[in-house]
């Protein structure tokens, strides 16, 4: 038996940016091309989304059974359009008729099934057809993730045809339940099984004699379903691939651009990642360091799928960065500790686990000790500090590089300035005058991300913190005088450093302890000057999402009593 025939529904307006990984998931598609024919269309670019389109299927139609291609250099808008993102009656009807042609395309030429997929879904699983298709449903779609709560179906609709969001929304997006689950509405990727005699009937444009829903060809399709008594069905079994944020009516093309490299640098992070097309060439990108004097990123040599994650990201969102091999606390011994001048802060205890410092402390403390060091000694003025395991926030770089622009302008005076932390006391920070989300920080952990100045630099050298170290994460609230424990103060007497913080934050851990793919090289690892005693994160609260000390443990701490 030879597999069913299908044929895939490309239609691509303004998606020069997301076309060569759209194109790169439908190359990779774990089926027979000379089963699937190509239906394509392109109409009102205002980018080179038709020569991108042009480029791939002049390659690809010597694999695929057959192309059909419908290319619509001009106009570039539709009458009334107030910018590319926003949607007419004139756009929403057009686009009607193009999945109506690409419908009666697939059924002129007797296909079994058609897919239609829009060009900002990327369907990652290769296994994306074969999987549906053995569903056996009329009408099913692969539930796509996304930067938010957005995804490609609707678990409820009201009587005038609207979206309503309902209990089963979230448990379902967020895999809490798993199957294939009849829904109200499906859609931008979906399947369609023309061999099913329900699916006779169902059409795009025009819509249907009794349709007085809002006109949207999404909502025209799904009551086409209702009225045809055809189930649409939406399947979340596995993860299939990524649906991108739709950007605002006022919005741009560079904000759409923008959404879509937050949903690359997601699929970094819980995969499959999504892959560049074979057979588009991409210029590279033009990367810089946003103003600073470097930009760092510290990586364990062990921890290589962590680099090339970080690069990746870093490059998606043209960042130039210097990796910085961390210093790992696992290779070292208690008498190499010792020869590297490293000391324990007199009476340090983890306040939650009632340990002391470990290895991967002391490594993690080296590693951006060593760049406050080459800050001094190579006199740069300011510089960007990351550590490997990081999720961006949408937008990171023009957010990061505006608020920079704001501090220079109203000349503050900064030494560090977070991207990335876990708060204590947020309800206890106050905004910095003229300078947008931006606050004084106050008593926090981690060291995902911050900027640093040379000033600030020196000053954590000044007090020269190796002969009395204590995690990181704690010395620099030290620092600002911050801390709670006047103990630990009183072996740093200028505490002068002038700390900031983003809000909202910047950037956040990939994961968080107790999730599947978490791993700390700090946490996990052996005390400081004790080779045989394992620590683990378990007895420590500072690494858990969300977590603050639990009531009276610092206060009973801070006073030496755990």
């Amino acid at each position: 038996m030879q597999p069913p025939t299908v044929v895939i529904a490309i239609i691509a307006r303004n998606a020069a940016h997301s076309l060569p990984y759209y194109l790169g998931a439908l190359e990779r598609l774990n089926y027979p091309k000379d089963r699937i024919s190509i239906w394509a269309a392109t109409d009102h670019n205002i980018d080179n989304t038709t020569a991108v389109l042009r480029e791939w299927l002049t390659v690809m139609q010597r694999y695929y059974h057959y192309v059909e291609w419908r290319p619509m250099d001009k106009p570039t808008s539709y009458a009334g359009e107030m910018g590319p993102k926003h949607w007419t009656n004139g756009r929403y009807e057009y686009v009607m008729k193009l999945k109506q042609a690409a419908l009666n395309f697939a059924k002129r030429r007797w296909a079994d099934y058609i897919l239609y997929a829009d060009t900002d879904n990327i369907l990652t699983n290769a296994e994306t057809l074969n999987l549906l298709m053995a569903e056996n449903k009329s009408v099913i779609a692969p539930m796509l993730d996304s930067q938010s709560a957005y995804s490609n179906y609707w678990c409820g609709i009201t009587p005038q045809g609207y979206y309503r969001r309902t209990a089963e929304y979230f448990p379902t997006k967020h895999r809490h339940r798993l199957g294939c689950y009849p829904v109200p509405m499906v859609h931008s990727t979906f399947l369609l099984d023309l061999r099913k005699e329900g699916t006779k009937k169902l059409a795009f444009h025009p819509p249907h004699k009794d349709y007085s829903w809002p006109f949207d060809d999404i909502i025209v399709f799904a009551f086409s379903c209702r009225v045809s008594e055809v189930q649409m069905y939406l399947c979340n079994k596995v993860r299939y691939g990524y649906v991108n944020i739709p950007a605002k009516p006022h919005q741009t093309v560079e904000d759409d651009r923008i959404n879509f490299v937050h949903l690359y640098l997601e699929s970094l992070i819980h995969g499959p990642p999504m892959y560049l097309s074979r057979y588009i060439y991409t210029p590279p990108k033009q990367t810089d360091l946003m103003g600073f004097d470097e930009v760092y990123l510290i990586n364990l040599r062990r921890r290589p799928d962590r680099r090339e994650r970080m690069l990746w990201s870093l490059y998606e969102m043209e960042i130039n960065a210097k990796v910085v091999d961390a210093v790992d606390g696992a290779a070292l011994n208690s008498s190499d500790i010792k020869i590297l001048g490293v000391d324990l802060l007199p009476g340090y205890y983890d306040p939650f686990s009632g340990r002391t410092l470990t290895k991967g402390e002391v490594g993690c403390f080296l590693s951006h000790y060593y760049i406050w060091k080459e800050m001094v000694d190579m006199q740069l003025d300011k510089a960007l500090i990351f550590e490997d395991d990081v999720r961006f926030q949408s937008n990171f770089k023009r957010r990061l590089m505006q608020i920079m622009e704001e501090v220079e302008k109203v000349e503050l005076d900064w030494d560090i300035i977070y991207l990335g932390r876990k708060q204590v006391n947020p309800g206890d920070e106050v905004a910095v005058e003229n300078v947008r989300n931006l606050v004084v920080a106050d008593y926090s952990y981690w060291t995902l991300s911050y900027a640093i100045s040379l000033q600030g630099a020196q000053k954590l050298i000044n007090a020269e913190p190796l002969s009395k170290m204590l995690p990181v994460d704690e010395f620099l609230p030290i620092m600002y005088d911050k801390h709670p424990n006047e103990e630990y103060k009183s072996h740093f007497l200028n505490r002068n450093l002038q700390a900031y913080s983003t809000r909202p934050l910047l950037v956040e851990p990939c994961h968080y302890a107790g999730d599947p793919e978490w791993v700390s090289d700090t946490e996990t690892s052996t005390l400081w000057d004790d080779d045989k005693v394992r620590t683990d994160w378990r007895g420590s609260h500072k690494t858990l999402k969300g977590s603050s000390p639990p009531s009276g443990i610092q206060s009973a701490y801070y006073r030496d009593e755990l």
